[in-house]
């Protein structure tokens, strides 16, 4: 009986030590999740016949392998084509030289060539080579004072008479600036003069006209080559004599 005990106890106690054992060995409950997740498969070891295609996501993400002392590039950069230059980042040409091209102005008409001789040497002064040259032309001649041509003879006479008693001797008649004859109490190429004349016909008790003249003939110009950097000219650059009446002008050479 004690025999027949102590077997019974034997495979209890076995059964109880194979049960702990299986509980100690035995894979979690999740295991059967973990092993339905795929694993992933390296290029290396897709079969060699399987095409590219079939190698899905997991062949196109894998990085070839770089030629022996490359560098690895991914093979996403491979085909991209470098982008154009922007337009700011191409090379800027050298600014053009400065031009040193002269231009040619001419100063006058002077009335002689005394005048022009002057104008001239205040030019060379200022560094500029002028040239001299003749031309045919029109020329500011002075300012003009006369009186209106009395209606007789008679008239004509008192009138000279009582301008050479205020020292007017020399009171010609001569075509006026319109239809007619005038009275000219001379032309003056400075205005105080002109002024003065002005002034004393009408302390006469007359009512003197002025007026600009011009004369035709020969007139004398001033040619001039200036550098890019020279200034423009004026006629007031020339000077002239105190009360003098200046009409110079600055213009560009004949065919220039």
């Amino acid at each position: 009986m004690r025999t027949l005990k102590a077997i019974v106890f034997a495979l209890v106690l076995a059964n109880v030590v194979y049960f702990l054992w299986s509980r100690s060995i035995a894979p979690p409950a999740g295991g059967a999740r973990l092993a339905a997740v795929p694993r992933l498969t390296l290029a290396s070891e897709a079969p060699a016949s399987a095409p590219a295609s079939a190698a899905g996501p997991a062949a196109s993400a894998a990085v070839v392998p770089a030629a022996a002392g490359a560098a690895s590039v991914p093979s996403s950069t491979a085909t991209e084509t470098p982008a154009p230059a922007p337009a700011g980042a191409a090379s800027v040409a050298s600014p053009p030289p400065a031009s040193t091209s002269t231009r040619c102005i001419s100063v006058g008409p002077f009335l002689d060539a005394a005048e022009a001789a002057r104008a001239a040497a205040t030019l060379r002064r200022g560094g500029y080579r002028p040239t001299q040259r003749v031309a045919e032309g029109e020329v500011w001649a002075g300012v003009w004072v006369y009186l209106d041509l009395p209606p007789t003879p008679a008239a004509v006479a008192r009138l000279r008479a009582k301008l050479a008693t205020a020292g007017i001797k020399h009171a010609l008649e001569m075509p006026g600036p319109k239809e007619g004859t005038v009275i000219s109490l001379g032309l003056y190429s400075e205005s105080t003069r002109a002024q003065a004349r002005v002034g004393l016909a009408r302390s006469l008790g007359l009512h003197p006209h002025v007026a600009e003249r011009n004369r035709s003939g020969d007139v004398y110009w001033i040619d001039i080559d200036l550098k890019p950097t020279d200034p423009n000219l004026t006629p007031s650059d020339l000077g002239s004599s105190a009360g003098r009446i200046v009409r110079l002008q600055v213009v560009s050479c004949p065919g220039a």
